[in-house]
């Protein structure tokens, strides 16, 4: 097997966006390197064990082990070097081993890991609070409360809109994703593989159009202001009165990574403020610096009443948030919020680094730096191609939906193709979208410009392969 000998370094800490500077003592060579086919034997022989000790409905992207990551680089056991084009799906967005991270997380599980905040304090969870209060869209007086996926996040900020309002039911969007938990998938819009058979799920939910520009019925040119009207229309249907959440993700992720069409997310607030209902956006996946603003929402000028944050937020380590008006969070009685590890000591010590990261390392110049370069890529590749319908995103937060040529009919055979012949290259992407038809492109912030390109070049041919 022939060794992948790009030249590409980058630090996982940077300077200027789109500085190549050699690998930081600790992080693995900053290239992509083969020493053997992908998976290779000690990933497979692993894998072996994986199958007779972890069940089939725990699926894998790619069925590599990994033995150590920086920057933005894997290394799997058989000493492959992969470049991450997914950070642990937008997790490790400051990288997987950042030293701001690992030494505050070294410095706090050495004097103690866990007490649980509902029992005894301590100083990390409120430092993160008044962190996210910070730096959350708005000047208004908020709260937060920390828990520990995106889904708990979610399901959260329901209840506290739930007890604020006194309502019962909660609006979502098509395509859109709001995680696995029974509530979580009762939002989710995608049928296979997150809620095929794991119904009945809980009521009051109800899903209006989202405005997905490239298939919008009437043209892109109609679709905020007739998925707003349709918002109306559903609202009527329901009763706004009885509504207590409209929850939205700024930029849609597992959907497709789906922009909404301008100028809705704002109709989205009016029409939420004039009903009294609670507006919550769900940041899981964009926020946190991944589309160049520190929330996606400061795109087009929103201020939500609840925000839900998580996956970059702990460094790669569980933690997530609810940040709101103060009024709306103060409404929950004592003892209603919380969770037995919810803002563990040692993920809010590994937060406050990746904070640090993202507020004072240049990643959001760093995302809007790879969005660029990115572009420069992939958008002439769609002029070449025609399985490419559009290339879209925001930051680092990018993807390309396949179709079938002269059609939109969705060619998930192509998004597989194209990822299965990235990975036996070493380029680790994602597939997502609700018709699987869609690779989508998360590096960590911390790339340097060489390994970029690298992988970009790996993903331009591969798409030109299965085209």
């Amino acid at each position: 097997m022939s060794v992948a000998e790009s030249t590409a370094t980058s630090d996982s800490t940077r300077g200027e966006p789109g500085a190549a500077t050699e690998s930081a003592p600790g992080q693995p060579e900053q290239r992509r390197i083969l020493r053997t086919e992908v998976p290779g034997p000690r990933s497979r022989e692993l894998q072996q064990r994986r199958t007779a000790a972890v069940p089939v409905g725990m699926g894998v992207v790619l069925p590599v082990f990994i033995e150590r990551a920086g920057g933005g680089v894997l290394v799997d056991v058989d000493g492959n070097h992969l470049i991450d084009f997914a950070s642990g799906i937008a997790v490790t967005s400051v990288g997987a081993s950042a030293p701001e991270v690992v030494s505050r997380v070294q410095e706090q599980v050495a004097r103690f890991a866990h007490t649980c905040f509902m029992v005894t304090e301590y100083d990390g969870y409120v430092a993160v609070a008044e962190r996210l209060n910070a730096l959350t869209p708005g000047d208004h007086d908020k709260r937060t409360a920390l828990f520990t996926t995106g889904a708990e996040a979610v399901e959260n900020a329901v209840k506290v809109a739930r007890h604020a309002t006194g309502r019962t039911e909660v609006v979502v969007f098509d395509h859109a994703y709001h995680g696995r938990t029974m509530m979580a998938m009762a939002m989710t819009a995608k049928e296979m593989p997150y809620k095929a058979g794991f119904g009945p799920f809980p009521g009051h939910v109800h899903r209006a159009p989202f405005p997905y520009a490239l298939r919008w019925p009437t043209g892109p040119e109609n679709a905020a202001a007739e998925a707003l009207a349709a918002l109306e229309e559903l609202l009527e249907e329901v009763g706004p009165q009885e509504v207590a959440a409209i929850v939205v993700e700024p930029v849609q992720g597992e959907g497709g990574f789906i922009v909404p069409a301008p100028g809705f997310l704002a109709g989205v607030q009016e029409v939420a403020k004039r009903h009294g209902i609670v507006f919550v956006a769900d940041e899981v996946q964009a926020g946190l610096g991944r589309t160049g603003t520190v929330y996606a929402s400061e795109f087009e000028g929103i201020v939500p009443d609840l925000v839900c944050s998580a996956k970059a937020l702990g460094g790669g380590l569980p933690l997530s948030a609810v940040t709101g008006r103060a009024e709306l969070m103060e409404a929950v009685h004592a003892g209603g919020l919380g969770g037995t590890y919810a803002g563990n000591p040692v993920a809010c010590a590994a937060a406050l680094g990746a904070l640090s990261m993202i507020e004072e390392g240049g990643l959001l110049e760093a995302a809007r730096h790879i969005e660029q370069v990115a572009r420069g890529v992939l958008e002439p590749l769609a002029q070449e191609v025609p399985t490419i319908a559009e290339v879209r995103g925001r930051g680092a937060m990018l993807a390309m939906e396949f179709v079938r040529p002269g059609s939109l009919e969705p060619a998930p055979e192509v998004a597989k193709a194209v990822a299965a012949r990235c990975h036996e290259q070493g380029v680790v992407v994602l597939v997502c979208g609700t018709y699987g038809n869609v690779i989508r492109l998360l590096p960590p912030l911390v790339i340097g410009d060489e390994l970029l390109a690298d992988g970009l070049a790996v993903l331009a041919e591969a798409v030109r392969e299965a085209s």
